[in-house]
């Protein structure tokens, strides 16, 4: 059974650092905002393992998750999934923010001013 967990935990670091290499472009856009402390002096992680999920970008000291969506996350069954991982996530006390990727490459100052507000 450690085995196993082991290994899962193993194939979720992986993954993650996968989806570090193949970030979107408004993954990218914010990460260069917000990496090495520049909003409010707050650490970020992209892409970090919490539980069973995946999160795009995390604050482990304000509890805070930051999620960019793409379009598909308006699908059905994908949007059943997010309110899932949401209501997870929410359970063990974090926060959770949810951009568009279009918001983030459209409206980043104001993207970023919701993340601030957030954060305090």
């Amino acid at each position: 059974m450690l085995k196993n967990k082991m290994k899962k935990s193993r194939e979720k670091i992986t993954m993650a650092r996968e989806l570090r290499r193949k970030q979107t472009d408004a993954e990218r856009a914010l990460w260069v905002r917000l990496k090495s402390k520049q909003l409010e002096g707050v650490k970020l992680r992209r892409q970090q393992p919490i539980g069973p999920y995946i999160v795009d970008l995390v604050s482990f000291d304000r509890e805070l998750v930051i999620e960019i969506d793409g379009g598909q996350h308006d699908e059905e069954g994908i949007r059943e999934r997010d309110d899932e991982r949401t209501t997870w996530l929410r359970d063990r006390g974090y926060q959770i923010l949810r951009f568009w990727n279009n918001e983030v490459l459209m409206n980043m100052e104001g993207v970023v001013e919701r993340i601030k507000g957030a954060l305090r």
